[in-house]
């Protein structure tokens, strides 16, 4: 288990995923589909159209800028996977309103970007201010993050809920990457390929990380106030270089380059990804399946 076969990955749509409260989302060129397990043991499987705004205006596709929109996309259809699944893997009749889910992901990204934004930030614009060496309090703030960052996910991973999730993580990977092997989508069969993909949002985290110590120690900051801003700023031009760096990954997963350059990314997800058990493995099927199925009828694919 974990060593996956020889036979070359196929080359249509790059699929992806989320793992979500008892259940993955999956995600293709113009579907998504969500499958939780519900208490009752049933699985729960329902999917929903992409509307890209990529098909309206194409020069959002051109590199740099189409990861920007893939980023955004990702995260309002992981917002509505993860309502559908707190709903659907609980059994109180309290359900979540799309309003409460909306303010909880609020906080917490309000939350994430103080702690991991602009608190270091903060923190090594005052190390700046007192000892100076712009370049050097740059990279260790972008090193002091990374380092925040794991230790965040370490410590989350620890609890029980999160656990599981990382579980399911594990079993959207193996479906995926079976799939792209050609492999019949049986949780027997899939149970062979790794928890770790190349494509990870785990790894496009660590990547945005890694990239931000580059950008920021080129960019000069001669306050506080600017060092804060800029930070902000930048989001959208790591997010597009930190994307095309990803799909390249994907690309040259043979190259040693690439793989050196994704290697934290699959160290990384020795955290955030677990070994799933068979029933974990069958909603993934059952989630991708889903999308499969979609994207057949609808003749994209192999967009």
């Amino acid at each position: 288990m974990g060593e996956a076969p020889a036979s070359p990955p196929r080359t249509d749509h790059l699929y992806g995923g989320q793992a979500v409260p008892e259940g993955v989302m999956m995600r293709g060129a113009d579907h998504w589909a969500v499958a939780v397990r519900m208490p009752s043991g049933d699985i729960h499987v329902e999917s929903h159209d992409i509307d890209s705004v990529t098909k309206r205006y194409p020069v959002l596709r051109k590199p740099f800028l189409r990861g920007v929109i893939v980023l955004g996309q990702s995260l309002g259809i992981g917002v509505k996977a993860l309502l559908i699944a707190s709903n659907r893997s609980t059994e109180s009749e309290a359900k979540l309103s799309s309003r409460q889910m909306g303010i909880t992901l609020g906080v917490a990204m309000i939350l994430f970007v103080a702690v991991f934004i602009v608190g270091p930030a903060a923190l090594f614009g005052w190390v700046q201010h007192r000892f100076g060496g712009a370049v050097w309090t740059n990279v260790m703030e972008g090193v002091f993050r990374v380092v925040l960052f794991v230790g965040y996910l370490w410590a989350i991973g620890r609890t029980k809920e999160v656990h599981r999730v990382f579980e399911y993580h594990g079993a959207e990977h193996k479906t995926i990457a079976a799939h792209e092997h050609g492999v019949p989508l049986d949780p027997a069969a899939i149970d062979r390929f790794p928890k770790e993909h190349v494509r990870c949002g785990t790894n496009f985290l660590i990547i945005v990380m890694l990239v931000t110590v580059v950008v920021f120690s080129l960019i000069p900051t001669p306050g506080i106030a600017w060092r804060l801003a800029s930070r902000v700023i930048a989001v959208p031009i790591i997010a597009g270089l930190s994307y095309e760096a990803l799909r390249l990954g994907a690309r040259f997963d043979r190259s040693r380059f690439m793989r050196a350059l994704m290697a934290p990314g699959i160290w990384l997800q020795h955290i955030t990804t677990q070994e799933p058990a068979t029933d974990q493995l069958e909603v993934a099927i059952s989630s991708f399946q889903e999308v499969l199925s979609r994207e057949s009828q609808a003749g994209t694919a192999a967009s």
